[in-house]
């Protein structure tokens, strides 16, 4: 087969230029094509199903073709941008199957404006941040063991009826507990919970007083040095608070259905 080359400004294929008003104004190189586009031989050919249709195995060679065959690894390669308008014939914008390992390789970040819905897992290699709740039957981490070759560690989540925060440590030789600093502006003081644990000796552990700044153990003889008159207390100790930067979590709500967002 010879080798033909056309060279126009501008070429129709089909009977209607859509991209035609007087004066004509088309770029240099514009294709206007009526009909369905074939390129490589795509997998529905020689019926169609879209209007650009793209497979990367090359048509049959002719045996008087002069050039070379086809040899592409890639159906479509874009330098520069893209923009998908989906307009409802079809349930979605893009779909995307086959590939020998991932289906979808972003390289570089991701923004998407909607909800995300997977039938099966989301593993993310790095950190995943949310700007809203992640709402979940369940929360765990899943790690390599420390301690056991070829095994696996799992822990679960407490769940509970608030968004809350804990504080916890050891005091020892004082009767105040120093929160820290944020929680003034973390939690609501009304919801503050302590619990203490002696450690060594029994001790008579009362909160005399507390606020979202620091916590203070009443002293009396059994947690005091009786000479020196210095706190002997040591203990361990949970503070817990009910954050209030966040709306409050509603606990029971009427529905069928998982509800989005924070509370």
């Amino acid at each position: 087969m010879n080798v033909s080359v056309l060279e126009t400004d501008k070429i129709v294929v089909g009977t209607n230029d859509v991209s035609y008003t007087a004066p004509d104004q088309s770029p240099t190189g514009t294709a206007v094509l009526n009909g369905p586009v074939y390129v490589g031989t795509p997998s529905a050919s020689p019926g169609y199903d879209a209007v650009f249709n793209v497979g990367t195995p090359p048509p049959a060679q002719d045996s008087l073709d002069q050039q070379p065959p086809m040899s592409s690894s890639l159906g479509i390669k874009l330098d520069g941008c893209m923009e998908i308008v989906g307009d409802g014939r079809v349930p979605n914008a893009l779909k995307i199957s086959g590939g020998q390992s991932t289906k979808l390789l972003v390289d570089g970040d991701t923004r998407v404006e909607g909800n995300i819905s997977t039938g099966g897992d989301l593993s993310v290699g790095g950190h995943a941040s949310w700007s809203s709740s992640i709402v979940a039957t369940t929360k765990l981490f899943d790690i390599e063991h420390p301690s056991k070759e070829d095994h696996r560690l799992r822990h679960a989540c407490l769940e509970g009826s608030e968004h809350a925060v804990y504080y916890r440590g050891r005091l020892k030789e004082s009767n105040v507990i120093n929160l820290p600093d944020y929680w003034k502006d973390l939690v609501y003081e009304d919801s503050i919970t302590v619990q203490l644990q002696p450690i060594g000796s029994n001790q008579n552990l009362v909160i005399q007083e507390f606020n979202n700044e620091f916590i203070v153990i009443a002293e009396d003889s059994t947690n005091t040095d009786l000479i020196t008159d210095l706190s002997t207390i040591d203990c361990f100790y949970h503070v817990y608070g009910e954050r209030k930067d966040v709306d409050k979590l509603e606990v029971e709500y009427e529905g069928t259905k998982r509800r989005q967002g924070q509370s």
